[in-house]
């Protein structure tokens, strides 16, 4: 069985997985809070190691969880990372593949780092890409494992999280990066603004809350500046109570954030992601237009796709 370690390095997360690459299926995992913003901290209080060193440390100290759950040792097994580790703050940094560019793996700008003595595997380092206005680093490696339309002329993709990605491509070729701030803006509001008094976090039933489609649909009909102020009017008023009000701004910042896909001249939106968030973009978009063709990936799935055809790529 051929196998490779697959490393999703985020700003405030880390993920190590055991992948089959024949089945592209994971056989064993470890999640961790263990972020790149919190190792980069980590190791400007150390002396005397460099980044690569201190980061592939923190790697080698999580394998043994994976081999724990396999009962199998990993010496030796490549290993892919995708992410901010080829970040300015990650553990080494790589130039941006600036678009445009045929969207497939192997196209993808990438550092191949021969293993040494204290860390025994060979690591693929995934870089991000960017346009001349925009960026993104991890979003390329799932669009890249995503099934991208080539009949299409423009396809838009939507990969939504903190900083929610919409990446266009045209016959495979990726031509355009926006970044909306909607998962960070909506965590601030909700929990640092002096809207938090006014909204209570509730995770049932979202995507068919009428509260919620009423946000999407007031962020179409005015400002997001004067919008976010009708939370607190809601409370204020009685009009909606706290959970109510949570889903009424998640409408009204995801709508104002999708309320610009209105505007594109498309042939098919695709969102890539998974449960709540995936729910939540696909009942906006529907609301929003429901002649829209709206098509799902899984994000998971789409980097294990792209890790697989990098691992059988640099073989």
């Amino acid at each position: 069985m051929q196998t490779f370690l697959s490393c999703d390095w985020g700003t405030s997360s880390f993920r190590l997985r055991l992948i089959d690459a024949a089945a592209k299926t994971v056989l064993a995992e470890t999640l961790t809070q263990q972020g790149i913003s919190a190792t980069h901290e980590a190791w400007k209080k150390e002396q005397n190691i460099s980044r690569f060193s201190f980061y592939s440390r923190y790697i080698k100290e999580r394998i043994p969880v994976l081999e724990q759950q396999i009962n199998t040792s990993l010496n030796n097994v490549p290993l892919i990372i995708a992410g901010m580790a080829s970040s300015a703050i990650g553990m080494k940094e790589l130039p941006y593949k600036k678009i445009p560019f045929v969207i497939q793996p192997q196209n993808l700008l990438a550092d191949v780092i021969e293993p040494t003595p204290s860390f025994q595997h060979t690591t693929i380092l995934i870089s991000g890409a960017c346009s001349p206005t925009d960026v993104m680093r991890g979003e390329e490696t799932i669009l890249a494992g995503c099934a991208i339309n080539s009949s299409f002329n423009k396809q838009l993709f939507i990969l939504p999280g903190t900083h929610s990605k919409h990446v266009l491509t045209g016959n495979n070729i990726l031509t355009e990066i926006k970044t909306y701030m909607t998962g960070e803006l909506f965590q601030l509001l909700s929990t640092k603004s002096i809207l938090s008094n006014s909204v209570e976090k509730d995770n049932t039933g979202i995507e068919t809350n009428d509260a919620f489609l009423k946000g999407i649909h007031d962020a179409t009909a005015s400002s997001l500046l004067n919008n976010i102020f009708h939370v607190r009017i809601n409370a204020l008023f009685n009009a909606m109570n706290k959970k109510e009000n949570y889903h009424y701004l998640s409408g009204l910042l995801i709508g104002e954030e999708l309320k610009q896909v209105l505007r594109e001249d498309i042939d098919a939106v695709t969102i890539v992601s998974s449960g709540n968030l995936l729910q939540l973009y696909h009942t906006a978009l529907s609301f929003l237009n429901k002649n829209l063709r709206v098509l799902t990936e899984d994000a998971d799935k789409a980097l294990i796709n792209a890790q697989t055809v990098l691992f059988n790529h640099y073989q």
